[in-house]
């Protein structure tokens, strides 16, 4: 058993971290919503709301699934002088990899090491425990919380040095992306043209164009209007975004990303804080 500390309940931390209880680690956990936390831990024995800082102090592990850097670094920096030295702090939001890099960096000072961990697959592998997990940082802590990932997923790559996960997971990002529009593209272009939708999304999906969208979105939240997938439009933007910016910083425009990237923020804003990724389906086919 392993004392773990787990920020961040949301629709895929709740069920990650209830992965880890059910595994019989003891959890002390954190929430930007109290009542979220209040849930979880009424549903889960053992498991007890941090009430400070002071109160991961026991904690071997740390694990963070927030929105943006800029919550990790309000959340995580306090944290230095409270984690014992030889803590591991797991990052597995979707981050900026170089605030990641300086995070990591600020943590060192005090005995403290990092890696990132950021995940894909979705609430439904997340309830399942098979996301896939890109980690990059320190290989021996990697090998030493690797038992506690393996709880939550089953593809776990070590891709690189701290950061690495992070600019692999926005990588990722801006892949599905560019295959969502180009689907919703194709979906909405073939209609005009008299084809039924779902067949166009079938054909598509036994032929050259298959993608994540024609077997996992298109028919189960874009065709049937349900529009639920669990992960947000503003947050897929962000990570198109860190991905563009990315390729700007090594030297590489990364053209077709830069028009992802703002055609997400456009639809993020036009659409609101609340819309799924997937409505960029009727975002796309507005005439």
């Amino acid at each position: 058993m392993t004392q773990i500390g787990f920020i961040g309940l949301g629709m895929m931390g709740t069920p990650m971290a209830h992965l880890l209880h059910a595994a019989g680690h003891e959890l002390v956990v954190q929430d930007a919503r109290p009542e979220v936390a209040a849930l979880f831990t009424d549903a889960h024995p053992g498991a007890r709301i941090a009430g400070t800082t002071a109160d991961y102090a026991a904690c071997d592990v740390l694990i963070t699934m927030l929105p943006n850097s800029d919550i990790v670094d309000a959340v995580v920096g306090p944290l230095a002088s409270q984690l014992k030295r030889g803590a591991v702090v797991v990052e597995m939001s979707s981050a900026d990899p170089n605030r990641t890099r300086a995070l990591a960096e600020h943590l060192a000072e005090s005995g403290i090491t990092l890696i990132d961990a950021p995940v894909s697959g979705g609430v439904k592998k997340a309830v399942a425990g098979t996301l896939a997990i890109m980690v990059g940082g320190d290989i021996p802590a990697f090998e030493r919380v690797r038992p506690v990932l393996e709880t939550m997923g089953k593809a776990i790559t070590h891709v690189g040095p701290v950061g690495a996960g992070h600019a692999l997971k926005a990588l990722n990002n801006y892949v599905s992306a560019a295959a969502l529009i180009a689907t919703a593209e194709a979906i909405h272009v073939g209609e005009a043209f008299g084809i039924d939708p779902a067949t166009i999304v079938d054909v598509i999906q036994a032929s050259t164009g298959r993608n994540n969208t024609t077997e996992n979105k298109a028919h189960q939240f874009m065709l049937n209007g349900t529009f639920n997938s669990g992960f947000s439009l503003a947050l897929q933007a962000k990570d198109v975004g860190i991905a563009a910016s990315l390729g700007r910083a090594m030297g590489l425009p990364m053209a077709l990303a830069q028009d992802v990237y703002a055609m997400t923020a456009q639809a993020s804003e036009s659409l609101g804080a609340g819309a799924d990724h997937t409505e960029l389906y009727r975002f796309v086919g507005r005439s």
